[in-house]
């Protein structure tokens, strides 16, 4: 009996972070790190799921008796076992032959990035049961874990898009961006995973006059991507991180931890953890290492 793999990118959102809730533009690139779904059929009415970390380490395992999906057991908090459980659910809901055999499944899932780097455990895995299942995987995520969706589109593309909600639907181009300077960009992890989810609901509560910015954001995305000196991308990120520090009225990563450093420092996704875009040169790795940052990757080794 042959099995059944499904792969999933990881994602980085580069521009428009919060605001590409609110229409806009976005510049999204898929990451070289992703996710693995095995399907392996069982006669044993059961979804006997299994998910790896990038070490091949078992950090989820969980059984769930078919076919009302009930938890019969679990390595690992509860609460993770409900979520699959409620996603599991929701494809039913979207494709009610999804389980109605009285076989069932065995599942691994394997990561080939370290869970707490933020690249998308959650949209990776949202997508790959989307394609196993046969589902729409922005509807899923929709009725699961909500968001704007881009981590979809970076998952479903293997090249940088442009990212954007009009009228609630995802709007996605491709686009080269490839830039002429990309020896001195590098990504950064702040050693800590940021709660997406939890950020979205903060930047909700403190949103106002939100439209007269959208269309700023929008126009930087497009400048960034067109932008073909080192010198002129940073005065673009300097502006961007300005507009979303008054959106969110929070300090810019580069007023918070990095005032000294001698280029440019950019967050990504929700502000406070995972990775952040950083202009340098030879010198930049030393500089984060010597303040506790050990993970830094060049953009060619990042992006797809």
């Amino acid at each position: 009996m042959l099995n059944k793999t499904f792969y999933s990118n990881g994602k980085l959102l580069l521009t428009a972070e919060y605001l590409v809730l609110d229409g806009a533009k976005s510049l999204a690139i898929p990451t070289k790190f992703g996710q693995n779904l095995i399907v392996e059929k069982t006669d044993q009415p059961k979804i006997i799921w299994h998910s790896f970390d990038v070490k091949n380490n078992i950090w989820f395992d969980c059984t769930f008796k078919l076919p009302n999906l009930e938890i019969i057991g679990s390595n690992q908090d509860i609460a993770i076992s409900k979520i699959l459980q409620d996603i599991l659910k929701e494809s039913q809901k979207l494709n009610p032959e999804f389980l109605t055999n009285k076989t069932g499944f065995i599942i691994k899932t394997n990561l080939t990035f370290p869970r707490n780097w933020g690249l998308g455990t959650s949209s990776t895995l949202i997508n790959n049961i989307a394609q196993w299942v046969n589902i729409n995987a922005f509807k899923l995520l929709n009725n699961s874990f909500g968001g704007s969706g881009y981590d979809i589109a970076c998952a479903q593309n293997n090249n940088p898009i442009t990212y954007q909600l009009i009228r609630n639907k995802p709007n996605i181009e491709s686009v080269s961006f490839n830039p002429v300077f990309q020896d001195q960009l590098f990504f950064i992890h702040l050693n800590k995973k940021q709660n997406s989810k939890e950020a979205i609901l903060q930047y909700q509560k403190n949103k106002n006059t939100i439209f007269a910015f959208t269309e700023a954001i929008s126009q930087i995305t497009k400048a960034i991507i067109k932008t073909e000196k080192l010198f002129d991308f940073e005065k673009l990120l300097i502006e961007h991180e300005k507009i979303i520090a008054v959106v969110i009225q929070q300090k810019t990563i580069q007023e918070k931890l990095f005032s000294d450093y001698f280029g440019q420092t950019k967050s990504l996704g929700a502000w406070g953890g995972d990775f952040i875009l950083a202009t340098g040169n030879e010198d930049t790795p030393n500089y984060f290492k010597n303040k506790g940052f050990e993970t830094v990757i060049p953009f060619k080794d990042m992006i797809l």
